[in-house]
C-alpha cells in the first residue's frame, strides 16, 4: 500500500519520520511530501496529487486539508484517504473573513520576527499543550521553513482561505480515517460532525494526545492506520 503523507503548518516532510519508523517492517510504502510554494490552496492539493499519483493520502491539520480537497477535486488519484486533526474549512462567510485578518496578523509576525521566533511562539500555544518539546521537531521547523514560505502558507493555505467544503462531504465515496486527539475536543468535535456526511468513514480517537497526536503518539496513529 503506498501512503502519501502531507505535513502540517510550520511542519515539513521529516515530520512523518516517526510514522514512517513504525512501518519500516510492513507493506507499506511511504511518500512524505513537501508541501508546494507558492500556490492557492485548490492548486496546491492539485499539485500534491501529481507528485503522489494514484495512493492512499494522509494528511495533518494543514495537510489533511489539503488531502480533502484532493480527494474533491480529483478522487479517482485518492484510494483511500486519512484526515490527522483536519477541518473541511470554515463554513460562515463572517468567521472566515475574521480568520484571515488572524492569519495576515500571524504573517506579519513572521516577517517582523523571523522563523525561530515565530515557530516558538506558534509551539507554546495551548493547541500544543500535550505535545512533549521532544517531539515536537522544532528545530528541524526552525532550520527548514523561510519566512516566504511560512507567510505563504498562512495567507493561501490557512482555513480563512480554503474554499469551505463542509455541504461537499457527501462527494467523498473513498474508505475515510479520521484521527483525532481525545484532548483535542475541538477537533473531536468537527471529526463526529464529518463523519455524519461521509459514507464510508471510521472515527478513531487517540487517548491522552492532543492536536499533533501523530507527533505525540506516533505508534498508535501509525498502528491505526495500518490496521485499517
Amino acid at each position: 500500500m503506498r501512503v502519501v503523507l502531507v505535513h502540517g503548518f510550520t511542519q515539513t516532510a521529516a515530520s512523518w519520520e516517526p510514522i514512517e519508523r513504525e512501518w519500516r517492517d510492513l507493506p507499506i510504502e511511504p511518500l512524505a511530501v513537501e508541501v508546494p510554494a507558492g500556490l492557492a490552496f485548490r492548486a496546491t492539493a492539485e499539485a500534491i496529487g501529481e507528485e503522489g499519483g494514484t495512493a492512499t493520502y494522509a494528511g495533518y491539520s494543514m495537510g489533511g486539508r489539503l488531502c480533502l480537497q484532493l480527494a474533491l477535486d480529483r478522487p479517482e488519484v485518492v484510494e483511500r484517504l486519512v484526515l490527522v486533526s483536519a477541518a473541511p474549512g470554515i463554513a460562515d462567510p463572517a468567521e472566515r473573513a475574521t480568520r484571515r485578518d488572524a492569519d495576515e496578523t500571524l504573517a506579519l509576525e513572521v516577517e517582523r520576527d523571523g522563523v525561530a521566533m515565530f515557530v516558538e511562539r506558534w509551539l507554546a500555544q495551548p493547541l500544543f499543550a500535550s505535545l512533549p518539546p521532544e517531539a515536537s521537531g522544532i528545530e528541524e521547523r526552525k532550520r527548514s521553513n523561510t519566512v516566504d514560505g511560512l507567510t505563504h502558507q498562512l495567507r493561501e493555505l490557512g482555513q480563512g482561505s480554503q474554499p469551505p467544503a463542509w455541504e461537499r462531504l457527501a462527494e467523498i465515496t473513498m474508505p475515510t480515517l479520521l484521527i483525532v486527539g481525545a484532548l483535542d475536543r475541538k477537533y473531536v468535535d468537527i471529526a463526529q460532525r464529518m463523519a455524519e456526511s461521509i459514507t464510508d468513514v471510521r472515527v478513531e480517537v487517540i487517548p491522552g494526545a492532543g492536536h499533533a497526536c501523530h507527533l505525540e503518539q506516533p505508534e498508535a496513529v501509525s498502528q491505526l492506520v495500518a490496521s485499517w
